[in-house]
């Protein structure tokens, strides 16, 4: 049984200033004025000098950054603490630093772009834990309901964060698609228990409210990357298997037309050792999926399996996953037997590999790259599926614009600690 989610509760008199800063964007469309219902949410604004409010709204994201950055700071230390002096680790961080250095030029693109766009709402509160935030991006247009897609940023369950999700946001928001970059808390803030539990929220937030944004109820689609495909899988398969329960639920996996997977690892028990051996030691790991007892229960291939999730497998949406095949960090095996297990238990999956692609190819260095992209165009072309004006404004729509010189994103191909 589906309910209405129970209110949520500022965390602070900041959360409340930030979330009566951040209003839906006002339509003049029928359409779009109709489904919001809320006179709070399109209230009329007094007149006040834009300088003023400018001003007030820059302050205010400026101490949620400084409190964000204390608090990082202070987690960071607990980490250490965790890691200790790891050879492995300590040379993937420091190739990690020469990998964003080599892509800056790209990547201040997208910052700059990020604080100045009217096109992003920014931090929208949808939640009453630490890091419960989402970023909207919208397209500049919106005279009908736009499909709308749920993002997970990655991060090793340990520094995702949802501004990794910007360049790809501003992307398809071009595409006249509106993108929600979920934040969630990170290890060793949460477990992974608590990580799934903020992305459900967040797309009940989005499932319940993105109406008021110019979004369309009937088109949300969840998508993750890396680590974020793991936690919105779990998220989207636990919850399904509420539902079929009769458990009562803010959302509705059907509300969910498809689930994106890219580069994600699905059965956790196989890949303890693969990431010890790359930096992500078996201790550390343990303790961000909660025990070696959790690893079965947060493992969406083993899950889909057990009898407790029968009546759950016709609720999920169609599949997709996408895997690059010279992806060291998580093996496309990863994908590969998910795929063929979800076949096996009757769900609707595919699975598209992409030849001599890495672990970051297809999110980072391809779309710096601009042009054209094959995962770029799949994604397009399937939520403007059965929309012929969408789908004749993809075929005129210009290439995207190249962010970084290809030299540099060369470069952090080799060097890419990922």
């Amino acid at each position: 049984m589906v309910t209405s989610p129970s209110p949520v509760e500022p965390a602070s008199e900041e959360d409340m200033d930030a979330a009566a800063d951040l209003k839906p964007l006002r339509r003049s469309s029928t359409s779009i004025n109709n489904n919001n219902n809320s006179g709070s949410l399109a209230r009329r604004r007094t007149k006040s000098s834009p300088v003023l409010c400018r001003s007030e709204s820059l302050g205010r994201e400026i101490g949620h950054a400084a409190s964000e950055t204390y608090l990082i700071t202070r987690l960071a230390f607990t980490l250490l603490r965790y890691l200790g002096v790891g050879r492995r680790w300590i040379s993937r961080l420091l190739a990690l630093g020469l990998y964003a250095m080599l892509l800056m030029p790209g990547f201040l693109r997208v910052l700059y772009k990020y604080f100045t766009s009217s096109q992003i709402r920014r931090s929208i509160v949808y939640g009453d834990q630490p890091r419960n935030r989402l970023d909207l991006y919208l397209p500049k247009n919106i005279d009908t309901p736009k499909p709308v897609i749920v993002f997970v940023t990655g991060g090793a369950w340990i520094i995702g964060y949802k501004g990794w999700g910007s360049l790809l946001g501003f992307q398809l928001a071009e595409r006249d698609i509106i993108v929600t970059c979920i934040d969630y808390r990170n290890f060793p803030q949460g477990t992974i228990g608590d990580m799934v539990e903020d992305v459900s929220r967040g797309i009940s937030f989005v499932c319940n409210n993105v109406a008021n944004y110019g979004g369309d109820p009937n088109r949300i689609y969840l998508m993750g990357q890396s680590a974020g495909a793991h936690i919105a899988s779990c998220a989207l398969l636990k919850h399904a298997i509420k539902e079929s329960k009769g458990e009562s639920v803010s959302w509705s996996a059907s509300q969910i037309n498809a689930y994106f997977g890219l580069s994600g690892g699905y059965n956790l028990t196989n890949l303890v050792d693969h990431f010890d051996r790359r930096g992500l030691y078996r201790s550390i790991f343990l303790s961000i999926m909660e025990g070696d007892e959790s690893l079965q229960q947060f493992s969406p291939e083993i899950l889909v399996e057990d009898p407790s999730a029968r009546n759950a497998i016709p609720l999920l949406p169609h599949i997709v996953l996408f895997h690059g095949t010279e992806d060291f960090s998580i093996p496309p095996d990863s994908s590969i037997t998910f795929v063929d297990t979800l076949k096996r238990v009757g769900a609707r999956a595919e699975l598209i590999l992409y030849h001599g692609k890495t672990h970051t190819d297809l999110f980072i260095q391809d779309a710096l790259r601009g042009g054209k992209e094959e995962l770029f165009d799949f994604i397009v072309e399937y939520l403007h599926a059965g929309d012929p004006e969408a789908l004749a404004n993809d075929a005129m729509a210009p290439p995207r614009k190249r962010l970084c010189p290809e030299p540099l994103v060369k470069l952090a191909g080799i060097v890419s600690p990922f």
